[in-house]
């Protein structure tokens, strides 16, 4: 086992709380890739994830869970129903009694915040547990009534804020009264999904033709990535790039009929490939590989995962600058960070394979990973907790 990080002169007892296996997609990554780090650096990790998570009706997609195999190395325990404050306080209970050094409440949308404050309150009376919240989103991409009524009291009961991006700092601010403590740490690389694959595998693997050039738009199709504004800048540069093609990787949380509407008033019926499924971990090096660009034309956002998955596998990035996406793809280095307009993600999509940059991006790439591995996020909360 690896020596304790500098910061600590003994090893940690860590819970982390939120989405985790058999729970899929990226928060839960994010969790468990978060949680080997700990363990790595010598600390004893618990992850507490829900029973119930998202109860069915305000779920859009087809299964909240995971297909693939249980992470072998991790300890999960199921004990949160998110609609029944029974476990919460159960939960709360436990932890008041274990005694655990740190608890990070893994914070992305107000729908849990009753469960996170009411385990960080009562876990917190034995004197000994410090809370540090791991906040995604504080004010989500598409916000309700609840931001306002919930995440107060979360914000009340955490020690101190790790946030993914700037933007979420300003976004705590708007709820903490305290001047509590807050660090701001870059999404990590996601750096578990295998050796990148060639084009012509990738392509072979997905029954793509490896002669056109692929963009590829990854992850769950919501209004707010704007999908709509990337068909559009396709339409405008189409007849310049003949073999260009649009890559859709992701389940539709919206109507998929509108966008094929879209497509098909575009002329574009015979250039865009619809892959409308949840893409397993496993699968991702097959998209990847086959994408000489990775899209992401988001009308509002913090930071993204799939920027990270796109800087492990060293694809140049299309993003547009909202939120904290420009501060993690610098225009014209390793890709572009426009506005959300469809001629600007045009005219972007357009210089980059009108003047071949996909070379020289990813030389850039390349030099950035390091600043974006694991150990720094730890760092911060270590850096945190001993302030505490």
């Amino acid at each position: 086992m690896a020596a304790y990080h500098p910061l600590m002169t003994h090893p940690l007892n860590i819970v982390i709380i939120g989405t985790a296996y058999p729970f899929r997609g990226g928060l839960a990554t994010f969790n468990q890739r978060l949680a080997q780090q700990f363990q790595s650096e010598g600390h004893h990790v618990e992850l507490i994830t829900f029973t119930t998570q998202y109860p069915s009706f305000l779920f859009p997609g087809k299964t909240q869970l995971s297909t693939e195999a249980a992470p072998a190395d991790l300890t999960i325990r199921r004990a949160i129903h998110s609609c029944n404050p029974f476990t919460w306080r159960k939960v709360g209970n436990q932890l008041r009694e274990q005694r655990p050094d740190l608890i990070i409440c893994c914070y992305w949308m107000a729908f849990f915040a009753p469960a996170f404050a009411t385990i960080e309150r009562i876990a917190r009376r034995n004197g000994h547990t410090r809370c540090i919240a791991l906040v995604h989103n504080m004010i989500p991409h598409e916000p309700s009534v609840l931001d306002k009524l919930f995440a107060p009291s979360f914000v009340r009961n955490t020690d101190a804020f790790v946030a993914l991006s700037k933007s979420v700092i300003a976004d705590i601010d708007k709820f903490d009264k305290r001047n509590t403590p807050k660090t701001f740490s870059p999404h990590p690389i996601y750096d578990h999904y295998g050796e990148q694959m060639t084009k012509a595998d990738a392509c072979r693997a997905l029954d793509l033709s490896p002669d056109n050039d692929y963009m590829l738009f990854f992850g769950l199709v919501r209004a707010y990535k704007g999908l709509d504004l990337l068909i559009d800048a396709f339409a405008l540069i189409k007849d310049n790039l003949p073999k260009l093609r649009l890559l859709i990787a992701g389940e539709f949380y919206e109507d998929e009929q509108k966008y094929r509407e879209q497509i098909s008033q575009a002329g574009l019926a015979d250039k865009i490939i619809i892959r409308n499924e949840f893409i397993a971990d496993s699968e991702l090096r097959k998209y990847f590989g086959a994408a000489s660009l990775v899209v992401q034309p988001y009308k509002s956002a913090t930071q993204s995962g799939v920027t990270q998955v796109a800087f492990h596998f060293e694809k140049p990035m299309l993003v547009t600058n909202v939120g904290g996406l420009s501060e993690i793809v610098h225009h014209g280095l390793m890709g572009y960070a426009v506005v959300p307009e469809a001629p600007a993600i045009a005219e972007a999509i357009r210089d980059y394979y009108a003047n071949d940059r996909q070379e020289q991006f990813t030389e850039y790439l390349r030099l950035e990973k390091d600043k974006y591995a694991w150990d720094k996020m730890t760092h911060a909360f270590l850096k945190l907790y001993a302030k505490l």
